[in-house]
């Protein structure tokens, strides 16, 4: 099955860059999990097994036990694109993560990220 590089990457190497990102801006890695957890549905400890096992992205996402219905109010740019108009799906739910991710680093209030009202 082609695709992007960044399929195969490990979710456990993506990780420590998204907890480097929000830290800097002085977030936690408990606010870190609660957005991934968020969009995805994994409990803390599959997302702790997620990180160690060397799950790749693709995997990450398609196991994903309960994929968020509001994530498709997760609109905006990140790498210069619209998530919203990312046609794969996979890339556009990684996309999403990679924007929430964002949002917490930039300060967003946690019930804005969590498109909670």
């Amino acid at each position: 099955m082609a695709g992007h590089r960044i399929f195969a990457m490990s979710f456990g190497t993506l990780y420590p860059l998204y907890v480097a990102k929000v830290e800097r801006k002085g977030h936690t890695v408990e606010e870190l999990d609660e957005v991934i957890e968020w969009l995805t549905g994994y409990d803390p400890a599959e997302l702790e097994r997620m990180r160690s096992d060397g799950t790749d992205l693709r995997t990450f996402f398609e196991r994903a036990p309960g994929w968020n219905p509001n994530s498709a109010l997760i609109t905006g740019v990140i790498c210069g694109v619209r998530v919203e108009d990312v046609e794969d799906p996979l890339m556009q739910k990684i996309r999403y993560l990679d924007k929430l991710v964002d949002e917490l680093a930039r300060g967003k209030k946690m019930a804005s990220i969590l498109r909670s009202g």
